[in-house]
C-alpha cells in the first residue's frame, strides 16, 4: 500500500491552469514533482499581444482556442488557427497578437542544439498516417494528432491531441514510460461540470494504490513516474494535449512507452 507521504506526492501531480488573461507557469521542473517537463499557459485577450522567448528552453506552442497572428522571423505575418502549433528552439521570440480570444498551452523542455523553427497547421481531415493516428481498439479507442512528431527536428519535445469517445477511456492499456520520458496531459473542451478522470498508479497491476484526479478544461496532471490511464464520465469525451519530455535527446521516441502487463491484453 502506498504510504500516505507517497500519496500525497501522487496527489500534488494535478495543476489547475488559471484563465486570467496573461502567461502562465503552471508545471515547472523543480517546483512540480518532475525534472524534464514545463508546461505553461497563455490567455490573450483579443486585440492583445505578447512576446514570447524561450530562453534555454525550447518551446512548443499550442493554440487551443481562438485566432492569432505571428510576427517576427521566422514566422512574420503568420495566422494561427485553432490547433495550429509552432516550434521555437532556445533563445528565439516570436510575437503574438490575438485576432480573437486565445488560449495557448505551451510545452517546454531543456534545449540540447537540436532543433529548428517549424511551424504545423492543424489538418482535421489528414489521412492517417504518421501524424494523424487512431490508437486503441472498442473501449479504449482514440483519435491522436501529433503537433511535434520525432520526424521534425527537436531536443527533447514530442507532442500532440487526443479526443477519446463519449465515456470510454484513453492511454487503455496503461503504460509507463518512466527511465526515458516525462509526459503532462492538458486537458480542453471539457467545460465544469463536464469531467473525467486522471489516474495515476505505480506498480502493474496494484491499482488499489491508484490516486484519481479529476479533471476537465485547465487541468494538467504530470505522469513523472508510473502508469496513467484516463477515462471520461459518460456523454463526455476526455480530450487533451499532451506533452513528452526525454531526459536525453537519443530518448526522444514515441515507441518506448511499457505497457502494464497486468492489462497488456485487455
Amino acid at each position: 500500500m502506498l504510504r500516505s507521504e507517497e500519496r500525497a506526492r501522487l496527489e500534488g501531480w494535478r495543476f489547475q491552469s488559471p484563465e486570467t488573461a496573461g502567461f502562465h507557469e503552471v508545471i515547472v521542473p523543480g517546483k512540480a514533482d518532475c525534472s524534464a517537463i514545463s508546461v505553461d499557459r497563455l490567455n490573450l485577450p483579443a486585440g492583445k499581444g505578447f512576446d514570447l522567448r524561450t530562453g534555454s528552453q525550447e518551446m512548443h506552442p499550442v493554440l487551443i482556442s481562438g485566432k492569432a497572428r505571428l510576427s517576427g522571423a521566422p514566422f512574420g505575418g503568420q495566422e494561427m488557427k485553432r490547433f495550429d502549433s509552432f516550434y521555437l528552439p532556445a533563445e528565439a521570440s516570436v510575437r503574438i497578437d490575438a485576432v480573437e480570444d486565445c488560449v495557448f498551452y505551451i510545452a517546454g523542455a531543456h534545449f540540447d542544439g537540436i532543433g529548428a523553427p517549424s511551424f504545423r497547421a492543424y489538418d482535421a481531415n489528414l489521412p492517417i498516417g504518421d501524424i494523424h493516428q487512431i490508437h486503441g481498439a472498442g473501449a479504449g479507442r482514440r483519435e491522436v494528432m501529433f503537433t511535434l512528431d520525432t520526424a521534425t527536428p527537436a531536443s527533447r519535445l514530442i507532442c500532440g491531441l487526443t479526443w477519446g469517445g463519449l465515456g470510454t477511456w484513453t492511454s487503455w492499456p496503461p503504460h509507463q514510460h518512466e527511465h526515458d520520458l516525462e509526459e503532462a496531459y492538458c486537458y480542453f473542451d471539457m467545460p465544469a461540470p463536464k469531467f473525467g478522470f486522471h489516474l495515476s498508479y505505480l506498480k502493474s497491476g496494484e491499482t488499489e494504490d491508484t490516486v484519481v484526479h479529476q479533471v476537465h478544461s485547465g487541468t494538467m496532471v504530470i505522469a513523472p513516474r508510473g502508469y496513467h490511464p484516463t477515462v471520461a464520465s459518460p456523454s463526455v469525451q476526455n480530450t487533451y494535449f499532451w506533452a513528452l519530455a526525454s531526459f536525453r535527446p537519443e530518448s526522444r521516441r514515441y515507441d518506448l512507452a511499457i505497457l502494464d502487463p497486468a492489462f497488456a491484453n485487455s
